[in-house]
């Protein structure tokens, strides 16, 4: 079959990849998420007793107790469901029968735990020399830390992100966004697709290991380096183009970076004195005039008045918006980034979720299929490996699958 023949989803990168997909809360699931928007054949295994806790989060109620929650519909599209008991005998077997057609295992079990069953990746590794093997750790395998668990936000706070992240009162505050699970599941899933192409040449596969303590230093390079650099350091003040300033009706982030839009904005407000300064240490050591002068500038008018001012003469500039507001803005549905699930039960809304932050001139992603509620395509999944509809049903009421 050619290329051109193949539908829209055979057309994805990740067409024919089949993942098995181990994890739950938020940055695995997530990781998962951008495989199977991609193409690949995502099979979210997940114990029967106790399935992922992001099936029962978010502000519907009746969604919750259907496990179908917001937090879950965010990232569960284009994937099969296998409710699978891996502390069962016959649920190891499933898994290892299903490892040997797999190309992807990914996976945030607390250290140890699959290891135990006799699933850890070396284990599964010799089974399927090919597979591509990522477990998603807090902190990382191999040392006194590995089996401290983790979520986003103790990772923000032993990370330095809270200490760096102040309110005005100058106390230590943790973002509104869970970013460092965005980020690890993008991490890892980069990793994966890299390690899928190694092995275009290598024939072999990988074992990864990505961190989300790891990952909150990546975002802050710039300052990690700094906070280890033992070389002269000189203080430097607060930006003046950049930051947020009251006016007349609101908050405005300025984002006048660089030297070039420092001129262009001072020169627009009548300051040559300042337009002219050229350089870092020229800009740091103005810094508090500029700060000084732009304060009750900026009282002048409204922040929808001043972002298209500053729009107007190439100044990067942002009224604080809520969530709310941001969430509608125009360009996002010409963009085509939402994508609407059709309404999981009856009275519920439809469910607006996001698709991805890019876009491909064709076959990019995608969504095909709604998130599976728990077990949807056990039967399914089972019969693709041989497993007759009577061991099935056998399984099924053994509690091994549901």
């Amino acid at each position: 079959m050619s290329p051109r023949s193949l539908s829209p989803s055979g057309q994805r990168p990740f067409h024919g990849i089949r993942v098995l997909d181990l994890t739950h809360v938020l940055a695995g699931p997530f990781c998962a998420y951008q495989l199977a928007l991609l193409g690949a054949d995502v099979i979210k295994i997940e114990p029967p007793q106790m399935p992922d806790t992001a099936r029962g989060r978010g502000p519907d109620d009746a969604l919750n107790a259907a496990g179908l929650g917001i937090n879950y519909l965010v990232q569960g599209s284009n994937k099969r469901s296998l409710a699978l008991d891996l502390a069962s005998e016959d649920g190891r077997a499933i898994l290892l029968d299903l490892v040997d057609g797999a190309d992807v295992l990914v996976e945030n079990y607390r250290a140890g735990a699959l290891d135990a069953l006799g699933l850890g990746p070396q284990t599964l590794c010799a089974r399927n020399p090919r597979l591509i093997h990522c477990s998603i750790t807090g902190f990382a395998r191999g040392h006194e830390r590995e089996t401290v668990n983790a979520y986003d936000n103790v990772i923000q706070a032993a990370s330095g992100v809270m200490a760096r992240t102040t309110g005005r009162s100058g106390e230590p505050v943790k973002s509104g966004a869970s970013f460092i699970d965005y980020a690890t599941g993008y991490a890892a899933a980069f990793a994966i697709s890299a390690a899928l192409f190694q092995r275009q040449a290598s024939g072999r596969g990988q074992v990864i290991d990505c961190a989300m303590f790891d990952t909150a230093l990546t975002l802050m390079a710039p300052e990690a380096a700094a906070a280890l650099y033992e070389g002269p350091v000189q203080p430097r003040p607060k930006e003046a183009g950049l930051g947020t300033y009251e006016t007349a009706d609101g908050l405005l982030m300025l984002g006048a970076f660089n030297t070039r839009q420092n001129r262009r904005l001072w020169q627009a407000l009548g300051r040559p004195d300042f337009a002219a300064l050229d350089g870092w240490p020229a800009l740091w050591g103005a810094a508090p005039a500029m700060r000084e002068a732009l304060v009750p500038i900026m009282h002048t008018r409204s922040a929808a008045e001043w972002e298209d001012w500053l729009h107007a003469i190439g100044i990067p500039a942002e009224r604080v918006r809520t969530l709310d507001e941001a969430a509608r803005l125009p360009h996002l549905h010409e963009r085509g980034f939402f994508h609407t699930l059709d309404a999981a039960l009856p009275g519920a809304a439809p469910v607006a979720v996001p698709l991805a932050p890019f876009t491909y001139a064709a076959a990019g992603p995608a969504i095909d299929r709604p998130p599976p509620r728990l077990g949807e395509h056990s039967a399914e999944i089972l019969g693709e490996i041989g497993r007759a509809p009577a061991e099935v049903e056998a399984l099924k009421a053994r509690g091994v699958i549901a």
